[in-house]
């Protein structure tokens, strides 16, 4: 066991973690003196770093963690239970301690443990109930009361469990389930070249990440100025992950196919802009001169007035100006050069990823977006190679049944599948297994299908038309007579 826990990771400074409280999940970055609001409960995570992952930890009073021991759970064994629930009353009345007395309780700093004891001694209807009412009401008190905390390292299963009870939104509702099926018919593996097109705030793209292990490429088609990834860097993936991370706009997916795309027309900053900011930051510096030039003269022609002194305290003031203005005018140029910089790099690997797609041989393809699936798949399955999975995700049936038909009038895939994901989640425990009242009512759709080579010469009409001519003249002479 010991050499299994020191293979285990440990909680390091700047990771990102996640905490876990019941069935609630959160994703926090690991800051020394940085307050966390997590369940109406504010505390430090100074205390956890070292720990391995998985620990749990007890909020103490003065907002830090420690480990929580795990030597409870021996008061409630030699309790009494009664045989029914049906004489038991819920009037508000079986609890002699009131809100006052458990904030007092609170304030003396007793532990969550010893509340739920107090409430348990307080209780007149706790005896009469049965043994699972009573398990039922502790674990209630328990989670009301006791300040416990996990710190879990992060993944795509819980991160994508997170997303879907807190923020379902913004990863277009697509359920932890959904986005397993998703990796396994698109075949996402190490060593892979996959194209991923979505708008889920970069889940999707952190999970196939996480699938191919810093091995492969990836290239993301995104819509607007730039990628969305605020869950892909609640991974915590290395710098090694983003080195084979590529992106491209897909507005410049149709020049590309035609041939037209050049490196001009890339998006990026343009490069006049810095060479106006250039230009604006010297016309504000010629105007300051001038000004300061008109200031000047009054100055001069009064100096014969003023005191050594005076004249002294002014020239001081022109000189720090001066340097002011010198210090000003290095840091515009550095903000330039950095900004071009910038341009350059994003420009660089803008080409990168349309010299990758323009070799047409990616290995898979992944679309889980808000936009209308047809357009994105018809558009970009020209990327991928033959004999390559791919599917496509959305929250509704329709706009893949239009995807479905056209993909069958275009031809190029064959193994086309419209299937939806049912989930059910079960309660597993001693004589009270069964399946949970709450579940999820849908959890989506999925068209997948592999691409073969497709033979623009002939159109889907024309192969119709040479299938019924290769009909044998047999069995067209008996379809004649059955029409006589």
């Amino acid at each position: 066991m010991a050499v299994e826990r020191s293979r285990n990771p440990l909680i390091c400074e700047g990771d990102c973690a996640v905490l876990k409280r019941g069935d609630v999940f959160k994703a926090v970055p690991v800051l020394r003196r940085r307050k966390i609001i997590f369940e109406k409960q504010g505390f430090y995570l100074d205390k956890a770093i070292g720990h391995v992952y998985g620990t749990t930890f007890e909020v103490t009073s003065d907002g830090n963690l420690q480990p929580k021991r795990e030597v409870e759970e021996t008061s409630t064994e030699t309790k009494e239970a009664g045989t029914d629930n049906r004489n038991i009353v819920d009037d508000g009345k079986s609890q002699k301690l009131t809100h006052d007395d458990i904030k007092a309780l609170k304030d003396k700093g007793i532990k969550g443990q010893e509340i739920v004891q107090q409430l348990i001694e307080n209780s007149t209807t706790f005896r009469d109930k049965t043994e699972f009412a009573q398990d039922k009401y502790i674990k209630k008190k328990k989670k009301k009361y006791e300040a416990v905390i996990t710190i879990v390292k992060p993944s795509t299963r819980i991160l994508s469990t997170m997303y879907y009870a807190r923020e379902p939104g913004k990863i277009n509702h697509l359920r932890y389930d959904t986005l397993a099926q998703m990796l396994t018919l698109g075949n996402v593996r190490a060593g892979n070249k996959m194209l991923v097109m979505e708008t889920c705030a970069g889940l999707l793209l952190g999970a196939v990440m996480e699938r191919m292990g810093g091995y492969g490429s990836i290239i993301q088609m995104y819509p607007g100025g730039g990628p969305v990834r605020a869950a892909t860097s609640c991974f915590g993936f290395p710098k090694l992950f983003f080195n084979n991370l590529h992106e491209f706009p897909l507005s410049q997916v149709d020049s590309l196919l035609r041939g037209t795309l050049s490196t001009e027309t890339l998006p990026s900053e343009p490069e006049g802009a810095a060479v106006a900011e250039e230009e604006t930051n010297g016309l504000v510096d010629e105007k300051q001169t001038s000004i300061q030039g008109t200031e000047e003269e009054p100055s001069a022609e009064s100096a014969m007035e003023i005191n050594q002194t005076e004249e002294q305290e002014t020239m001081d003031i022109n000189a720090e100006d001066a340097e002011c203005k010198e210090s000003k005018e290095r840091e515009n140029k550095e903000n330039v050069r950095e900004k071009q910089r910038k341009q350059w790099e994003r420009r660089k690997k803008l080409i990168e990823a349309a010299a990758l797609l323009r070799e047409k041989n990616a290995d898979g393809l992944l679309v889980a977006s808000k936009f209308h699936p047809t357009p994105l798949l018809l558009s970009l399955l020209e990327f991928v190679a033959p004999s390559r999975p791919f599917v496509a995700y959305c929250q509704y049936k329709e706009p893949l049944l239009e995807c479905y038909t056209k993909l069958r009038e275009r031809g190029g895939v064959v193994n086309l599948k419209l299937s939806e994901t049912w989930l059910r989640s079960y309660q597993v425990l001693p004589d009270r297994s069964h399946p949970k009242l709450t579940m999820s009512g849908g959890g989506g759709y999925l068209l997948s299908g592999i691409t073969v080579v497709l033979d623009k010469g002939k159109s889907d009409s024309s192969n119709l038309e040479a299938l019924t001519m290769e009909e044998p003249s047999s069995k067209r002479c008996k379809v004649e007579d059955l029409h006589c």
